[in-house]
């Protein structure tokens, strides 16, 4: 299952200089928005966080099947959680935010999310981070 990213998670990981540990979790399964993108390569040029290499993440596209439902999101959410959600509720995919309404929506709607926390655990009940290191 596709795990899309949004810029509340990417910033999170670059804030760390950790994008690796993304891919060590999720692999190929990780995926991001064209919004997101935009969002992040926002972020990195205002300073708000590292600029981190996410050129591994593929970008996906809204469609003419997810275009009414981002319309219908955008009026309570940002471009990225919007974007997310859509391909999220129409493709079956899951998200990733810590954005607390995308959060919120996404329960609604049935759509499995997470966050950076939840993939802090993953690192740590993978052994990959002990849970000091996740904490940190």
């Amino acid at each position: 299952m596709i795990a899309l990213l949004d810029n509340t998670v990417l910033s999170n990981f670059s804030t760390v200089a950790r994008p690796d540990l993304v891919h060590l979790i999720l692999g190929d399964t990780a995926a991001i928005v064209q919004e997101v993108q935009h969002e992040l390569a926002a972020g990195f040029c205002l300073g708000k966080y590292p600029v981190c290499d996410w050129s591994w993440l593929p970008i996906l596209s809204l469609d003419e099947a997810t275009q009414p439902l981002y319309q219908q999101l955008r009026q309570r959410l940002d471009a990225g959680e919007a974007a997310c959600l859509a391909l999220a509720t129409i493709y079956h995919y899951r998200v990733f935010t810590d954005d607390r309404d995308g959060r919120k929506i996404a329960m609604q709607m049935g759509i499995p999310v997470s966050g950076t926390l939840g993939l802090l655990v993953l690192t740590a009940d993978k052994g990959m981070l002990s849970l000091a290191e996740a904490d940190e």
